[in-house]
């Protein structure tokens, strides 16, 4: 076990003796068998109650109304303030048609409780996962899926690299139950114009932009790196865009896998990049690691305005004040600018992958509901996502519609790199960006301490 992994679980050891006091409080005849994104701050809606004894239920079963009476779920995911309601909006018809209940525990310190989990034995029937890296650590912990789901449906309408990202060694043990476009820029139109037949398609243009528009707002960039535990992540979202755009995607691949190093020229260019955009982000380097991601692009919408520019993916239309400003009018996007004319067209997307630790027979009924553009429709109309179902289709907005059109054409798609490192990399990796938006000049030293964390995790 490396010094990372012991520091995470003893961060986690809270969590996980207070959930197996619930446990232990709920359940008289039971105990949980051995062997998961966004958005806010740590919250939590009903307990972690401890999962079902009842029998795994075959792949064929309904679900069918009042089937499941008096049944329930223990579900753990990150998702926070609207995105917490929007997921239990999309559970709510389950419930309703079911009479099953779902317990939805939300936490910004996901990789920490699973992790201790998946050691102790004390987990939730489904939960969010960090994502497929993650995923991949805790294969053995998870459930077949093809004992579930009727895999010939869900292959058909799930694009088919995410469909691969769900799968460790052939075996289907994660789904996606909805997906973001990363590397969007937004801005406001009042501030900058509308650029939708404008807008700079390679980073020399937008620097040139931002050049001739520097004096329309406090600062070219908005940006916040703060996240709870997760605290860094957005700013990983950068280094992933800049490296995929820079060096293409077998380097970007050959860096989430482990054989490219955080110290080598393309890795340390794209840092140095991202450098040039904290410098010059609203606030300065302190408000860029105090500033909540979901906040970050507030100044957008001040008067005057506080930025021209807010890079992030597309779940943030709900979050902050997105929410309440409105699409076209007072906020649009577009495609992060080719940086090397070579990798024209690259996407980087991302999306919340779920899985099955307790194969109960309201778990898996809550399972092949969430997989079908019925569900997924529900969070869709809310805003801030992008169905994983290519027959979801009712997006609330024009931007809604580009955003999932860029994942359906793009020359090149790349998943969340961060999200598909072990666990101690994406954490040491976290740790890096805020300490770099701290202390710049300490680049060499963060990137050799990369390079360490790298060795050790690739190495179990």
């Amino acid at each position: 076990m490396s010094p990372a992994t012991r520091v995470t679980l003893a961060r986690a050891g809270v969590f996980v003796a207070s959930l197996a006091l619930v446990v232990s409080a709920c359940s008289s005849s039971s105990s949980p068998s051995p062997a998961a994104s966004s958005a806010a701050a740590p919250t939590t809606a009903g307990s972690v109650a401890p999962p079902s004894t009842a029998p795994s239920e075959s792949p064929s079963a309904s679900g069918a109304a009042g089937s499941l009476s008096g049944q329930s779920v223990t579900v753990i995911g990150t998702w926070g303030g609207s995105e917490q309601d929007a997921f239990l909006a999309m559970v709510k018809p389950w419930e309703d048609q079911t009479g099953a209940t779902v317990k939805y525990t939300g936490t910004r310190d996901l990789n920490t409780v699973l992790t201790t989990g998946v050691a102790s034995g004390v987990l939730p029937d489904l939960a969010g996962l960090p994502g497929p890296g993650q995923m991949q650590e805790w294969a053995g912990s998870l459930t077949d899926l093809s004992t579930v789901l009727d895999m010939n449906t869900y292959q058909s309408e799930t694009a088919a690299p995410l469909v691969q990202l769900g799968q460790v060694n052939g075996k289907t043990v994660g789904v996606f139950i909805k997906t973001a476009v990363k590397g969007l820029i937004w801005y406001n139109p009042k501030t900058v114009g509308d650029l939708s037949s404008s807008a700079p398609t390679t980073w020399d243009a937008l620097q040139q932009l931002i050049t001739t528009d520097k004096s329309k707002a406090a600062a070219p960039w908005c940006l916040g790196v703060e996240s709870g535990a997760a605290s860094g992540w957005p700013g990983t979202d950068w280094i992933e865009d800049i490296v995929l755009r820079q060096s293409g995607p077998d380097v970007y691949n050959s860096w989430w896998q482990g054989k490219t190093k955080w110290t080598d020229p393309a890795i340390k260019q794209a840092w140095q990049t991202f450098g040039q955009v904290v410098a010059t982000s609203y606030g300065g380097p302190t408000a860029v690691n105090a500033t909540n991601f979901a906040n970050a692009g507030d100044p957008l919408f001040k008067n005057p305005p506080g930025c021209l520019f807010l890079h992030q993916a597309s779940f943030i239309t709900g979050l902050g004040a997105f929410k309440t400003a409105k699409a076209g009018t007072d906020y649009n996007f577009f495609p992060f600018p080719d940086m090397n004319p070579q990798y024209s067209g690259a996407i980087e997307g991302a999306g919340d992958l779920f899985g099955m630790f307790h194969n109960t027979p309201a778990a898996a009924s809550l399972m092949r509901y969430l997989v079908t553009a019925k569900a997924q429709d529900i969070w869709v109309k809310a805003g801030g996502a992008l169905s994983a179902n290519k027959n979801a289709t009712d997006y609330p907005d024009d931007i809604s519609k580009r955003s999932a059109q860029l994942l359906q054409s793009a020359k090149t798609f790349v998943f969340d790199a961060s999200d598909l490192m072990p666990t101690t990399m994406n954490d040491a990796f976290w740790k890096g960006i805020v300490q770099y938006v701290k202390s710049p000049d300490q680049l060499d030293s963060i990137l050799a301490s990369l390079d360490k964390a790298q060795a050790d995790a690739y190495s179990q």
